[in-house]
């Protein structure tokens, strides 16, 4: 009796050395599966865990390609490596050996001796005919198989096969999750990437040189400038009144540089005093100030590897001038209310409408400081400077209008002479602003002169001029009148229509004697011209 309990005893004791063993390595092929994105890496890590810690051996991972229609091999055991980089162009068909079976049934197949089943295709020479073989459906979403994991055990244990097979099925569960949660993850990075690809192709088309409109020497000297400066890290001044564009330089230059792939980050200095100004540029440590209930980085620290932007930096005063001064000589700062020295590379386009020689001058703008912005500077324009770029100007603007209110926008060019009558002291916004009202007071979608309404100003029309005047006229000779002449060579018929209706304080029968027409034909031309009858 004693010998039996003996025998019984020890029986007990070696499945449950068994069990821990199979708990052992489910556990290890957790972890290896959740280390790595590397699919390929980590199922191999996977079946060298199963050899070591579960007794199998030549074990195999095949997973199903949907393109192809074929279970291709991603991860074997027990063979050389370069063995197994010839092994991937061999294929399972669904129905196909044992693994082709197991993926199209979708349950287990065990075979106690390989050599006794004829559908064992041994493609890879691989397998002891003397063994059992194991193979299991990697389940998918849909409870149809994604893929197989087969595997050989190390000796003949036929009572065995059952449990062996319940626990490589358990192992093909955590590889479902891994495979799923691989898939996932590639296919959000895709879409980010493609998102971030796409983002760039049309920040870069947005602030591309294709974008940059002008046809006057000037202007083209100046996007030469651009070019020349883009291709490196210097030091950029842009100078200019206030809506010439300067931003627009700023994006040009950091989004054609090596430095694309990088921030660009815009600061306005005039929006914030000096004691925001400081926390803004350089950032702060917890409790360097009342409010400051966490570290915040600055804009030097946010544009590292890319362009900072400080616009108006005219408007900065003496005191910070000094502070702003080192990190742009030796690329180093501290956060307010912090003592660790931080390196930023960070290249810097500064803008300014001042004339900055005058502060210098009068001592109210660091000399040091401004030779250290002004190593490359770019002067841009007024746009009344350059009006023989007011017609493409206006045509681009009203493209970018056409785009954002999903209409076809046309502007006549009775209304480009009135916009080059016009001296534009807000500069390029001012003409895009005056665009846009005139795009509101079109209902067709043509924009013509009786459209036009300039700032602080009642629609009146000016007096026109000829669209070959030079840049360089008076003033004098772009006033606005109160009338337009209708005898006036340069308009057409449409515009000397309105003429004459202006003349005759809109009373259409003294317009149509005036021209010589009856009012049935004025009312008629009114009509199909779309003349606003309002009082201008």
């Amino acid at each position: 009796m004693s010998n039996f309990s003996s025998s019984v005893a020890t029986q007990i004791a070696g499945r449950s050395l068994s069990m821990q063993q199979q708990l052992t390595a489910l556990h290890q092929i957790s972890v290896v599966l959740s280390r790595s994105l590397d699919i390929e890496q980590t199922l191999g890590s996977m079946l060298q865990t199963l050899h070591d810690h579960a007794q199998m051996q030549y074990g195999l991972v095949s997973l199903f390609d949907h393109d192809r229609s074929a279970l291709f091999i991603q991860a074997m055991h027990g063979i050389d490596a370069e063995v197994i980089k010839d092994l991937r162009s061999v294929r399972y068909r669904i129905g196909e050996g044992i693994i082709g079976t197991v993926m199209h049934q979708g349950h287990s197949l065990v075979i106690p001796r390989v050599a006794d089943d004829p559908r064992f295709l041994d493609r890879l020479n691989l397998y002891d005919y003397n063994l059992p073989f194991i193979c299991v459906p990697i389940p998918g979403a849909d409870s149809r198989p994604i893929g197989v994991l087969a595997a050989q055990p190390m000796s003949v244990d036929e009572e065995g096969l059952p449990a062996r097979t319940r626990f490589l099925e358990m192992v093909a569960n955590l590889i479902a999750q891994t495979v799923r949660l691989v898939k996932q993850a590639r296919s959000e990075s895709e879409a980010i990437r493609s998102e971030r690809d796409s983002l760039r192709r049309k920040v870069r088309s947005q602030y591309g040189f294709d974008n940059m409109v002008g046809q006057t020497n000037i202007m083209r000297q100046i996007f030469e400038s651009v070019r020349q400066v883009a291709k490196w890290d210097t030091t950029v001044l842009v100078r200019g009144e206030s809506g010439t564009g300067k931003e627009l330089i700023a994006n040009a230059i950091h989004y054609n540089s090596p430095r694309a792939g990088g921030p660009f980050v815009k600061l306005n200095c005039a929006a914030l005093p000096d004691s925001l100004l400081e926390s803004e540029l350089f950032g702060h440590e917890k409790g360097a100030f009342t409010g400051a209930v966490k570290m915040r980085k600055g804009r030097f620290e946010l544009a590292d590897g890319g362009t900072l932007f400080l616009d108006e930096i005219g408007e900065i005063s003496a005191s910070f001038q000094a502070k702003l001064l080192r990190i742009l000589q030796e690329g180093e700062m501290e956060r307010v209310g912090g003592t660790d020295t931080i390196s930023v590379d960070v290249r810097i386009v500064a803008a300014t409408n001042r004339n900055l020689e005058e502060e210098v001058r009068q001592g109210h703008f660091r000399e040091d400081l401004y030779y250290r912005l002004n190593v490359m500077p770019i002067n841009l324009p007024a746009l009344r400077e350059r009006l023989d770029d007011v017609p493409e100007l206006a045509r681009f603007l009203i493209s970018k209008l056409s785009q954002k209110q999903g209409r076809e926008l046309k502007i006549s060019d009775g209304a480009l002479r009135l916009l080059l009558a016009h001296d534009w002291p807000g500069n390029v916004r001012e003409l895009e602003n005056c665009l846009e009202r005139a795009t509101i007071l079109s209902e067709s979608g043509l924009i013509d002169r009786d459209m036009i309404v300039f700032n602080n100003q009642e629609r009146k029309a000016p007096t026109l001029i000829s669209s070959s005047s030079s840049a360089g006229a008076s003033l004098a000779a772009r006033q606005v009148s109160t009338e337009m002449d209708f005898n006036d060579p340069q308009l057409d018929e449409r515009q000397r229509l309105i003429a004459a209706l202006e003349k005759c304080g809109w009373v259409q029968a003294k317009a149509a004697r005036l021209l010589g027409m009856t009012p049935r034909q004025i009312a008629y031309r009114i009509q199909i011209m779309n003349i606003n009858m309002r009082k201008m």
